[in-house]
């Protein structure tokens, strides 16, 4: 199919555009507090992010491959009631890569702000 996607219709992209976007939020909550995945679930919605829009195991997923990537560390919580969970924490590593994050979505956010000004030039002048 030229120019088509084909069968997906990109929703790969969307998934990993969705990791890329969550990983900083996740660590930016982490960094306020300790947390377990279901309650960092919930405080998504602050960054414009639907919860009941997202699967679960998206937010572990992430959290796995933050714990992995020497971000965050995790143990088993002693909560009284209910089931135990999982409580994570962001880690010196994680604060770095934060910052760093930080910084290249600044500059994404200038790029893409030059751009809408760049074409809202063009269109009020076309």
């Amino acid at each position: 199919m030229p120019g088509g996607r084909g069968r997906g219709g990109g929703r790969g992209r969307r998934r990993q555009g969705l990791m890329g976007f969550l990983r900083p939020c996740l660590l930016f909550l982490l960094a306020r507090d300790d947390a377990h995945g279901y309650s960092l679930l919930d405080e998504l919605a602050e960054f414009g992010i639907d919860p009941e829009q997202i699967d679960p195991s998206l937010i572990y997923r992430a959290l796995r491959d933050m714990e992995e990537a020497g971000w965050v560390s995790s143990e088993w919580g002693e909560e009284s009631q209910g089931p135990q969970r999982r409580v994570y924490r962001i880690v010196p590593e994680g604060k770095s890569y934060l910052a760093d994050l930080m910084n290249g979505l600044r500059r994404r956010r200038d790029e893409i702000d030059h751009l809408l000004q760049a074409y809202e030039k063009e269109v009020q002048q076309g």
